[in-house]
């Protein structure tokens, strides 16, 4: 059991036998009345998050998420093959599954797979990672007087706003939170 008291980012909790992970929170002590604990927690399952007040000391259940590490085999009909790293057991997930994470799955990346009650509920993915670009328009020369961007396609399919002096060719390292260009690699 854990109390709402010790609510932190990343906590997950157990309510209505699905799996909650705290997005959020804040602790409230309002001049009357009893203090009580505000969160939004994200549902492990459907990824739906709502924020829910809970009673200063309230007691639930925590959810006990198993985390194991796996490589990134290759993809087929929408399926995304995996293998764990420990005992070289493959599993196939779905485009659902994977979420916005088939977006910078590269071929033999290690990435750690949540699991609940035997379930796959999320994909943790290194905070960033490295791709090629693979289309982009020329970088115009001396065209840098307002920092301007342009689109450029990775190898993974994925579009993102990089500088101009960006070409085809160029391995970048990409924030896998937000999908957005970092720096050269």
């Amino acid at each position: 059991m854990i109390s709402s008291n010790d609510f932190r980012t990343g906590v997950t909790v157990e309510i209505d036998g699905d799996v909650w992970s705290v997005v959020d929170f804040q602790h409230v002590k309002p001049g009357k009345g009893a203090a009580f604990v505000r969160a939004k927690l994200k549902n492990g399952r459907t990824g739906a998050v709502v924020e829910r007040t809970f009673n200063a000391g309230e007691k639930l259940p925590k959810a006990h998420v198993d985390r194991r590490e796996m490589q990134y085999l290759y993809e087929s009909d929408g399926m995304f093959n995996l293998m764990d790293n420990e005992n070289y057991e493959q599993i196939a997930l779905s485009t659902e599954q994977m979420g916005n994470a088939s977006k910078f799955l590269k071929e033999n990346i290690n990435i750690s797979v949540l699991f609940f009650q035997g379930n796959v509920i999320g994909i943790d993915l290194p905070l960033s990672v490295e791709l090629t670009v693979v289309e982009t328009d020329p970088g115009i020369r001396g065209d840098t007087a307002t920092g301007g961007t342009k689109p450029a396609k990775l190898e993974t399919g994925h579009i993102v706003r990089v500088p101009l002096f960006i070409n085809i060719g160029e391995v970048l390292r990409i924030d896998t939170r937000t999908g957005d260009y970092i720096e050269r690699a």
